[in-house]
């Protein structure tokens, strides 16, 4: 065997290619769930404000659960992934749980609420000490596990200003659904949580993937000869 053969036949080693991130649409289909998480995690409450309006409280929770444990098992028998209809489950789950219990209909959503202004003021800390929430959610999430992010120090302050607008949004929705609550205002605090549900979530999650793309796109300056 000829040393060129050698070579060739060896089999070349180079640094492995990067798996370039997914696109836009599809980071936003797998946190949302598609149209059809959209619609599914929905669909429990609008039992619920429907049926409360129609007829009694007890009922009304008996539906919703009942409608979320359905779509749960849909699920499970399609082998579809579970984990949008899982979470509706169990945050209607509590609700409902709690509803029953004190025999009050805004009661349904107060888990929503706590849960909304704990994890705005989360947001908000994690930004002020310079560990950005957004930024380990996209390294879970998006960067498989990788944190470059943190040892770039436009990344870190793009992650904090996110971070920072996501905790502001959360708790301004999360506002009016607390005081819709104190309140009194069942029905219009169930529109609320409808309206104020996916509609800003995704909206922050395009700004999300947008501002990050862009900024992790752009060319970086080339140092100077002799710097």
């Amino acid at each position: 065997m000829t040393t060129g053969q050698h070579r060739a036949a060896q089999p070349e080693t180079g640094p492995p290619e990067e798996e370039p991130l997914p696109t836009i649409a599809e980071q936003m289909a797998d946190q949302l769930g598609g149209w059809r998480g959209l619609v599914e995690s929905s669909i429990p409450v609008v039992v619920f404000v429907l049926a409360n309006v129609i007829g009694e409280l007890r009922p009304a929770v008996i539906a919703s659960v009942a409608i979320a444990l359905l779509i749960a098992g849909l699920r499970l028998a399609q082998r579809r992934p579970i984990r949008h209809a899982v979470n509706g489950l169990f945050g209607v789950g509590i609700g409902a749980a709690i509803a029953w219990r004190t025999g009050d209909e805004r009661d349904f959503y107060l888990p929503g609420i706590l849960y909304g202004i704990g994890y705005g003021i989360a947001l908000l800390i994690s930004a002020a000490i310079r560990q950005p929430l957004v930024g380990w959610i996209w390294s879970v999430l998006v960067a498989k596990g990788r944190s470059e992010w943190r040892a770039d120090p436009k990344l870190v302050r793009t992650f904090t200003q996110l971070t920072v607008l996501w905790g502001v949004v959360w708790l301004a929705k999360v506002g009016v659904q607390a005081g819709l609550y104190l309140a009194h205002q069942d029905t219009a605090l169930g529109v609320a949580r409808l309206a104020l549900g996916y509609p800003p979530y995704a909206l922050l999650l395009l700004i999300t993937v947008w501002t990050v793309r862009r900024v992790t796109r752009e060319p970086q300056p080339t140092p100077l000869p002799g710097a």
